[in-house]
């Protein structure tokens, strides 16, 4: 099976259905399908070899994910916010994609050359020429699908490259075709560039739930259209649940069902929160990479409330895992001498299934003789297979002999109550090999002392854990999906530059 059959299949069984947009003016399922003929068509005719989209999430990138699938060629959703420099590096890979932009960026993708139109204007053509009979061809499933340039946090962006076999597959192995209920809105509120935005689209059209996206995040916006749109399921990375349950706005949600989360390590202490601000709301964390297609193992809504209940230590410890994979995907733990690890024994997270592309533009696939694909994430299963993110293998510190996991520092941090934001790096040192260092983030109105913070740290674990240095700073930078760019932190600390 390809993409464009997902969207055959969801025309033919509820072509009647709103399945993106608002609840006013979206576009059914079969309008969806009219549009992307009609726009596939159009990239047909210019001879691209690809579709790049340049512009925040909106009503326009659902269509040009189908007609870059009807056409035959890859979508390559770019991130916006780059740099010219790193800009044009991107496009040069793409000399002859046709582009879809936000009005901003539309001269950007002139200058490098591509056939390009503002987003509003192209999906303005393609509704008005859509008809249901245009030429269809056949799109190999072995054929490249989407192409995403990882978001470069701890090194130069790649091009990872999805086929249509990698996502139907991550489709077919986690929803059931038609399972929603016809009032069923999901709200999503991260960039296209990101690998959850493309699952988001799939999964919700086959599920036959309408998919909702807000373009700029602020938690009063993303509670407001909450509401107001009715949605029923929603999916946000951890820095935005932290900011919606700190938020004064009115939480109240009455239509939300199913809250999901992912992206990037989630405090212990916000899930908590939100579990207690929305009780009656099915939580999952769902956890995936790129390379993966998206989610490779989910903690689901049972999970949540049975350790948020639990006085037992090790159930009321899975708040802080990933959950189980997902039935189409293997998990091995593995040292670095491929051996592999028994539960509660730290290592190499890898994994293999279809739906794991690990493929790279220009340097094919990065799995071993048995095709499992190492995700760079240290981690463990417990006694029962959950499985619990020790960070990024880049992002260890190693302290004399001694490795070091900064989000287990993290989590004790984002515990303090004048704590909003956190990170915990190693920075070179000539006697240790690197030292621990840490970052915070003080809530409004509180004050964070850096003494205060370390014996904090120190109580909670041991001495050779505790950071030798503190410093607070006004905000740490992110990525627009809430990944910290560690190695940002460290080139300021490790320089001596004073705090943003």
């Amino acid at each position: 099976m390809n993409v464009t059959m997902l969207l055959d299949m969801a025309a033919e069984g509820f072509g009647d259905r709103v399945v993106t947009g608002r609840r006013e003016g979206g576009l059914t399922a079969t309008e969806l399908r009219a549009a992307s003929l009609a726009a596939a068509a159009d990239i047909r005719e210019a001879g691209a070899d690809a579709v790049v989209f340049l512009d925040v999430n909106g009503p326009a990138f659902p269509v040009a994910l189908c007609a870059a699938a009807r056409a035959g060629v890859p979508l390559v959703p770019v991130n916006y916010r780059l740099g010219e420099e790193q800009l044009s590096t991107v496009l040069a890979n793409h000399p002859k994609a046709f582009g879809i932009a936000g009005q901003e960026q539309l001269e950007t993708l002139k200058r490098a050359g591509l056939r390009a139109r503002t987003c509003q204007e192209w999906l303005r053509a393609t509704r008005e020429s859509a008809v249901a009979d245009l030429e269809e061809t056949f799109t190999d499933p072995e054929a490249p699908a989407v192409i995403i340039y990882t978001s470069g946090t701890t090194s130069d962006p790649k091009g990872v490259l999805l086929r249509h076999t990698n996502l139907v597959s991550y489709v077919l192995g986690t929803v059931e075709f038609a399972s929603a209920e016809p009032d069923e809105a999901a709200l999503m509120s991260v960039p296209p560039y990101h690998i959850a935005a493309v699952a988001n689209v799939l999964t919700n059209l086959y599920a036959g739930r309408r998919t909702v996206v807000l373009e700029r995040f602020t938690p009063e916006e993303w509670l407001r259209l909450m509401r107001d749109e009715g949605i029923t399921n929603a999916m946000v990375v951890p820095t935005m649940l932290a900011r919606i349950v700190d938020s004064c706005a009115d939480k109240t949600l009455p239509a939300l069902r199913g809250l999901a989360y992912g992206g990037a390590p989630m405090p212990s202490v916000v899930i908590e929160r939100a579990l207690g601000i929305w009780p009656q709301v099915g939580f999952v964390n769902a956890y995936g990479l790129t390379e993966t297609s998206s989610t490779i193992a989910v903690l689901g809504p049972e999970d949540h409330r049975t350790a948020f209940a639990s006085d037992a230590p090790a159930v009321r410890a899975r708040l802080a895992s990933v959950g189980r994979p997902v039935p189409m995907v293997e998990l091995e733990i593995r040292d670095y001498e491929d051996r592999l690890l028994p539960p509660g024994e730290k290592g190499r997270v890898c994994v293999r299934g279809e739906q794991v592309s690990a493929e790279y533009v220009g340097q094919g696939r990065a799995v071993d003789a048995r095709g499992f694909f190492d995700t760079r994430d240290h981690g463990y299963l417990d006694e029962d297979g959950y499985l619990f993110i020790a960070g990024r293998a880049d992002d260890t510190i190693i302290r004399g002999a001694e490795n070091i996991a900064p989000a287990e520092i993290e989590d004790v941090l984002m515990r303090h109550p004048a704590v909003l934001d956190v990170a915990v790096v190693g920075v070179p040192d000539d006697e240790w090999g690197q030292r621990i260092e840490a970052v915070v983030v003080a809530r409004p109105g509180a004050t964070a002392e850096p003494e205060e913070l370390c014996r904090f740290v120190r109580d909670a674990l041991r001495g050779s854990k505790t950071p030798d240095r503190i410093e607070i700073w006004d905000e740490l930078p992110r990525t627009p999906t809430g990944k910290l760019v560690r190695r940002s932190v460290v080139t300021r600390l490790h320089s001596g530059a004073a705090g943003l």
